[in-house]
């Protein structure tokens, strides 16, 4: 059955797809890989590639500098596309990488575009979740050039969970999360010791506590506060088209 999956989850905030449409989007479903962890699945310049839906684990999507350093662009959970960007534009622009074993759902552009002409209602989710994804790059955007160091960590926490109790993965109590320090660092600009110095920071003002792969919020108000985090620019309230 697909109606419970993440990525329906997270294609119901914007629109109440129909038992049609749904039979549409389980057809693509036909082609399922696993990668292991630390093994890209899309390389930055690649051509000819297909696109996936993040079925089960964590991947980062990541440019690499001429100086070998690292800048993770966002963190993907199940329910998200991996690569559709990329096939659409024809070469990746982009590096992705398995942060965990994971399970995904490979899709040619083809069957994509198949689906897209079957129900128009699909076409336009996908839209919004792309849309979405593009609102949540300029508040990472903002970040990096005006938030500090614990408020960055604040909002990409908060963000993270958001993103996990729309697909049914995470609660405003917490979440399970396989990121090391190291991953933190790439994405946030920060040195390791860095992170770990503002998670205690955090910790230590009783806002939220990461640890053992578990982030829990253990005062969730006083964290969103904090961050300033608002969350009308991840568009969750409800589907919009019924």
């Amino acid at each position: 059955m697909i109606d419970n999956t993440p990525l329906v989850r997270k294609l119901g905030a914007f629109v109440a797809l129909s038992d049609p449409e749904l039979s549409v989007l389980a057809s693509l479903h036909k082609r399922r890989r696993t990668f292991v962890a630390g093994r890209d699945l899309v390389h930055q310049g690649q051509s000819d590639q297909a696109a996936y839906i993040l079925a089960s684990g964590w991947a980062c999507s990541y440019k690499l500098l001429e100086d070998g350093q690292r800048q993770i662009v966002d963190f993907q959970i199940p329910g998200d596309f991996l690569g559709l960007r990329s096939v659409l534009l024809n070469v990746s622009d982009h590096s992705i990488e398995p942060v965990t074993d994971v399970e995904v759902t490979e899709i040619l552009v083809t069957d994509l575009l198949n689906a897209f002409a079957q129900t128009p209602r699909l076409a336009t989710a996908v839209l919004w979740a792309a849309s979405r994804d593009e609102a949540m790059v300029v508040e990472h955007l903002v970040d990096l050039g005006r938030r500090d160091a614990a408020e960055r960590m604040a909002h990409f926490l908060l963000e993270l969970g958001a993103r996990l109790a729309l697909v049914g993965l995470g609660s405003k109590d917490g979440y399970a999360c396989p990121l090391t320090q190291y991953l933190l660092a790439d994405a946030l600009g920060l040195s390791a010791v860095h992170v770990n110095r503002v998670l205690r920071q955090l910790r230590e003002a009783g806002m939220v506590t990461f640890r053992d792969g578990f982030v829990a919020f253990d005062n969730y108000d006083q964290l969103v506060n904090f961050a300033g985090f608002e969350l009308s620019y991840m568009d969750q309230k409800g589907p919009l088209l019924r």
